[in-house]
């Protein structure tokens, strides 16, 4: 029986990056697609020297800071598995995981346009 080469490098990152591609958020657990729709989450605040990083839906990203303060990430959520024990964060998640992946809520600014938007 006569053996095939290994399959080019280009082609096994491809299929890497396919199978990232297919990943579910870790907070809300719907499937991520590629895009505008996702944000780094620092576990740690970057203020804090946190410097890992889970890829999650922009939104999910949005409420943990719309609901926590960088100490509160830094001292007692900087786990997913707290993060979705927080109260409002799950309530959040009930209501997130009816939405498609690429749904992002107009209200679930980030802090420069909120920033922008009361300067006016």
């Amino acid at each position: 029986m006569r053996r095939l080469p290994p399959p080019p490098i280009a082609i096994a990152i491809a299929a890497t990056r396919h199978d990232e591609d297919r990943s579910a958020c870790p907070l809300c657990g719907r499937p991520m697609v590629p895009g505008a729709s996702l944000n780094e989450h620092h576990l740690i605040p970057r203020t804090y020297g946190g410097r890992e990083t889970v890829t999650m839906h922009r939104i999910c990203h949005a409420k943990i800071h719309a609901v926590l303060t960088e100490q509160q990430l830094r001292d007692q959520y900087h786990e997913i598995d707290a993060l979705r024990g927080h109260p409002d964060l799950a309530a959040f998640i009930r209501w997130v995981r009816r939405k498609p992946p690429e749904f992002n809520d107009g209200h679930a600014t980030d802090r420069q346009t909120r920033d922008r938007r009361r300067m006016r």
